[in-house]
């Protein structure tokens, strides 16, 4: 299960996600979706580990992966 909770993330001054939360259980398919410049990509990235979130927590299984290398 993926469970993210109160996540915060952006490029430099910039701020594009706002308390984002959500949880994906197990065995269930999702979509991610909305406009350009909604936080789509960003979400992702700060998901898979290519931008550090500033604030809140991403837990994968109940393990905390906020933060952690996208390797």
């Amino acid at each position: 299960m993926l469970d993210v909770s109160g996540l915060s993330a952006g490029y430099g001054q910039i701020e594009v996600l706002h308390g984002l939360t959500f949880t994906v259980p197990k065995g269930q398919v999702v979509t991610l979706i909305g406009s350009n410049g909604a936080g789509k990509t960003t979400t992702m990235r700060a998901l898979s580990g290519m931008i550090k979130p500033r604030a809140g927590s991403i837990r994968l299984n109940g393990r905390e992966i906020g933060g952690l290398e996208s390797h």
